[in-house]
């Protein structure tokens, strides 16, 4: 079972890792990402980000994404929620949180979500600077990881 949430409000990261967790006597490990918007960024203080994202597209990608985790590894659950619109400093982004029985799947299967979130799913980050506002383009780490991910450099 998954849950996916494309959402302009904030979110309680540990709200939605207890969801996830429940009374499910199978779960013997629940492993979650929390990314978070940094103050800085190529060296320039950043004091805001707007997210976009492309409505009904984006939620099929992530859905696309968390299906491919299941089919890799047996899961009990996953959820991912992710933010648009403006966020500050410290505030959650996005959530990976994936339960399984053992411990491996699940770190497996929240990496690898939130790699190919990073690199397939439709967002465009525009950060407010010091300097100006400018778009923030993919990181080559990111397209790296994906390519790990395919060759199985990164199951073990």
């Amino acid at each position: 079972m998954y849950f996916i949430r494309v959402d302009s409000e904030p979110f309680d990261p540990n709200h939605e890792v207890d969801l996830l967790r429940g009374e499910d006597p199978a779960i013997g490990a629940v492993v979650s990402f929390i990314g978070l918007m940094r103050d800085l960024n190529e060296g320039d203080r950043v004091d805001t980000m707007f997210l976009e994202h492309y409505p009904g597209m984006t939620e099929n990608a992530l859905e696309q994404i968390v299906k491919l985790a299941f089919e890799r590894w047996q899961l009990q659950g996953c959820r991912v929620v992710h933010r648009v619109g403006e966020l500050k400093p410290t505030d959650p982004i996005v959530l990976v949180a994936v339960a399984s029985a053992h411990r491996k799947e699940a770190f497996q299967a929240c990496e690898f979500i939130i790699d190919y979130l990073k690199t397939q799913a439709p967002f465009w980050k525009k950060e407010a600077t010091e300097n100006g506002e400018r778009w923030v383009d993919a990181r080559d780490s990111d397209d790296e990881a994906i390519r790990q991910w395919s060759q199985g450099d990164n199951e073990h």
